[in-house]
């Protein structure tokens, strides 16, 4: 039987991109009985009925998958962040980073709007640098000046990449931008609320490129540490991981132990006090989680 890979899924259909084109998909009932739903992503096999008609048979095994956006197989996310409108947020952007560091995806970090930005550009630089030494790889780009679009595009090739971030950042811009026959819909920012409305209403693999896959999802509508144990937190701050290694104490948190290099360095100016404390701020969000039976 022929392979291919989900690209898009809608009402209960799936369409499989498969060596002879794109074939429209249902789920076969072994799927439900076994608690298995094939998502974006997934690489099955699939049974033709006809040219444009089949039924899902198996789900290959997937190297990782995310509940929302829901989607498998992901290679990277490009984490887009504005520089204005909606106000560049650290907090925000180490909380994707955590749950992008758990999912074992590699993130880039996108600063959009730059146009709007002139007197943010300092200050912008100058996180840009201290999360380039954590071992992030950060791009500035606008939509409206291309600036960045030549740079960002190669990130994309051969890979499986999904674009999030807060709502009304320019996702869908940055999109169009890459693809401008695309023509997704962008909705302005809501002045009122301070945020976008999303625009977004299912997920799809949209090709960018020679082989780039993109899915432009409505973002991630849980950021809560639902999965993750406080001893793994430390593994989604490369920094602070890398810093551990000189800890005394094996397991350290880096809260209250005696003879923390993380603490250490915090107070030598070499990693940036608002890593450490964003840190320590998911560290008692996953501590006071109510236990999972």
């Amino acid at each position: 039987m022929p392979e291919g890979k989900i690209i898009k899924a809608l009402s209960g259909f799936y369409y499989v991109l498969g060596p002879d084109g794109m074939i429209q998909c249902r789920g076969r009932g072994i799927f439900r009985k076994n608690k298995v739903t094939p998502l974006v992503g997934d690489e099955v096999v699939y049974q033709a009925e006809n040219e444009n008609e089949g039924y899902i048979m198996e789900v290959k095994e997937r190297k990782n998958e995310l509940v929302r956006p829901p989607i498998a197989n992901v290679d990277q996310a490009i984490l887009v962040f504005s520089a204005v409108e909606p106000e560049f947020s650290t907090m925000l952007l180490d909380r994707f980073l955590v749950l992008i560091e758990y999912n074992h995806i590699r993130p880039l970090i996108c600063i959009t709007k730059l146009d709007l930005a002139q007197s943010e550009t300092q200050k912008l630089e100058k996180f840009a640098l201290e999360y380039r030494d954590a071992g992030y790889e950060v791009l500035f780009t606008s939509s409206e000046t291309s600036q960045g679009i030549e740079e960002l595009s190669p990130y994309l090739e051969g890979k499986i990449s999904v674009f999030a971030g807060q709502s009304g950042v320019g996702k869908s811009s940055l999109l169009n931008a890459l693809r401008p026959d695309l023509d997704l819909k962008v909705n302005d920012i809501s002045q009122h609320l301070g945020r976008g409305k999303h625009t977004t209403r299912h997920v799809e693999l949209i090709k960018i490129g020679r082989n780039g896959l993109v899915a432009d999802t409505p973002g991630f509508s849980s950021l809560e540490f639902t999965e993750i144990e406080p001893t793994e937190l430390n593994f989604c701050f490369p920094d602070i991981e890398k810093l551990s290694e000189d800890c005394k104490f094996r397991g350290c948190l880096h809260v209250s132990e005696p003879k923390c290099a993380v603490k250490a360095a915090v107070e030598a100016g070499s990693l940036p006090g608002y890593r450490y404390e964003h840190y320590k701020v998911f560290l008692q969000e996953i501590k006071d989680r109510k236990p999972r039976y």
